[in-house]
């Protein structure tokens, strides 16, 4: 009788799986990576999770930005968007400082992209306090602000969780797409910087469908 409950739960899952390949259009399979165990979110219940997993510092991450951007703006009602930069040496650690300064300063909208653009772009150092706060002036943040932040509790706090959850989320490289604290998604398994979008999609989709279901 278990056995018989289990094979119903597992043919279930399979046609909510398949259902949701189908409607965002095209085939996902073996295209993505379960991340075991699940994560939590911290989006609404209901709200289905999609974390940008990046750093600064990498040109990939750079090259992704502007699809990353154009798939933010489409974003339905039910999906939520986060950014979270990762750490991998100790040179992208001031970047990932500098992005929780600007969440807690309320300007990250503002300098996210001018960040990226500075060290890909301008080809500006970006090696010291200084550097990042001559970037933040330009953009209207005072020094003071800047500098009350920039080394706060609260900046060392985000900084923590972040490292915890970059070994619970399993990056090892970036950019990845994480969706639902269920999936993760790269560009090599994707094919190409879109493919992580419809990939990403097409995962949005197949939680759309459970949540769905489990309602």
């Amino acid at each position: 009788m278990i056995r018989r409950k289990f094979n119903l739960l597992l043919a279930a899952f399979a046609l909510t799986s398949a259902a949701g390949v189908r409607a965002a259009g095209f085939d996902i399979e073996g295209k993505f990576q379960r991340i075991v165990p699940n994560q939590p979110t911290e989006t609404p219940q209901g709200i289905i999770e999609v974390v940008d997993i990046f750093g600064y510092r990498c040109p990939s991450c750079f090259s992704f930005l502007t699809v990353m951007e154009r798939f933010q703006k489409g974003l339905a009602d039910d999906v939520q968007i986060r950014h979270m930069p990762v750490i991998f040496r100790e040179s992208w650690e001031a970047p990932a400082r500098a992005f929780y300064t600007a969440k807690l300063l309320g300007v990250l909208d503002e300098v996210h992209r001018p960040i990226f653009e500075a060290l890909h772009v301008d080809k500006r150092a970006m090696n010291s306090k200084d550097a990042w706060r001559k970037l933040f002036t330009e953009h209207g943040v005072s020094e003071s602000d800047f500098d009350n932040t920039f080394d706060s509790f609260a900046v060392e706090s985000m900084l923590r969780k972040s490292k915890v959850m970059q070994r619970r989320y399993g990056v090892t490289e970036t950019p990845t797409v994480i969706v639902n604290g269920k999936y993760r998604v790269l560009a090599g398994m994707a094919g190409s910087y879109e493919g992580m979008i419809q990939i990403t999609e097409g995962l949005i989709a197949l939680e759309r469908r459970s949540l769905k279901s489990a309602g």
